[in-house]
């Protein structure tokens, strides 16, 4: 049965990366009708707008998007798409896997950890202003609501529990932000009561940060906050060998948007030399929630299979492959 998805090819190195992805979906041997639509940049030099309303509605409509990476400008310009787009679609679960692949040179190994993000409050709600009329004094306000604690928490248990994962660690900075945790904690004592099968505990973020460097096979599912989900996420993408094999998914109630984690990437274009395997792994989730599970089992083992050869690797991890030898790679593996 045919199945409609939005494709936004990004910029920067989105358009090779979601090309790559999408050869690989399609060689999977999944039917897929790819819906492209504009977000970004690319967005605002055609349409006059980072993201045009034919782009949010499409996504409704599909349920699904396979997303590449959009540019957020620093400090001016447009709000960023990407979370604009978790707000507005009520995405409120990022979830991020960090697993280690052979052939990839890292400080550990066998590190399998999923980082659960809470995505559309905090730090993040976009509600700042000048204090003063010399705007030499900005208020950034974090928001926090029992709804959005109690789902995050919520969907992480669950997930746990469809993913055979055996543990969560809540992160926090409750003994600051003492109203705030106190919402987190509550949520996730009820959750642990309901899930006795999943061992549970929490930790400090600083302590989280340290404990991850030091020993982080300890970790398996993070749950934690808007801000501090973004921060860790990153850095157990570090422990396995960097943002290039880095997917994440954001789910709603009722849509979902995959995407590599990375940026635009800007210096590598023209030079087909960008790692697609982010997107690649990102659109094998999106396999999964789509419930295509073997398709998506059959990708990952690809390219698990070409990495470990060590034969054909982009130049991030220390080859000399274009885009498009690792991915004429990755198909003929599958």
């Amino acid at each position: 049965m045919s199945r409609r998805v939005v494709l936004i090819p990004g910029d920067g190195i989105g358009p090779a990366v979601t090309a790559a992805a999408r050869r690989v979906v399609d060689a999977a041997g999944v039917d897929i009708e790819w819906d492209l639509q504009l977000a970004g940049e690319s967005a605002v030099k055609e349409l006059g707008e980072p993201l045009p309303k034919s782009t949010l509605d499409h996504i409704r409509e599909c349920g699904v998007a396979l997303k590449g990476p959009l540019t957020t400008p620093l400090g001016r310009g447009y709000r960023s798409v990407n979370i604009t787009l978790r707000q507005e679609l009520d995405l409120f679960a990022n979830v991020r896997p960090a697993k280690s692949f052979p052939g990839i040179k890292s400080r550990y190994e066998k590190i399998d950890i999923v980082v659960v993000r809470e995505n559309t409050e905090g730090l993040y709600s976009g509600i700042e202003h000048f204090v003063t009329p010399q705007k030499d004094v900005v208020e950034s306000i974090a928001v926090f609501t029992r709804r959005a604690c109690d789902r995050i928490v919520r969907y992480a248990f669950e997930y746990a529990k469809t993913n055979d994962r055996k543990k969560i660690t809540l992160v926090h900075k409750a003994n600051i932000l003492k109203f705030a945790g106190t919402m987190l904690f509550e949520a996730a004592a009820r959750y642990a009561r309901e899930y006795p099968e999943i061992e549970y505990e929490e930790k400090i973020i600083d302590a989280t940060c340290m404990q991850l460097v030091i020993h982080p096979n300890q970790f398996d599912v993070i749950v934690t906050t808007n801000l501090f989900g973004d921060i860790l996420s990153d850095l157990t993408a570090g422990l396995v060998g960097g943002l290039g094999v880095a997917p994440a998914a954001n789910i709603g109630e009722g849509n979902a948007i995959f995407e590599a984690v990375h940026g635009t990437a800007p210096d590598l274009v023209g030079g087909e030399s960008a790692n697609p395997t982010a997107l690649i792994l990102a659109a094998a989730m999106m396999l999964s929630y789509l419930r295509w599970g073997d398709a998506a089992e059959r990708i990952e083992k690809a390219i698990r299979e070409v990495l470990g050869r060590r034969l054909v690797q982009t130049p991030d991890l220390g080859g000399k492959a274009t885009t498009q030898e690792f991915t004429h790679a990755v198909i003929a593996a599958l």
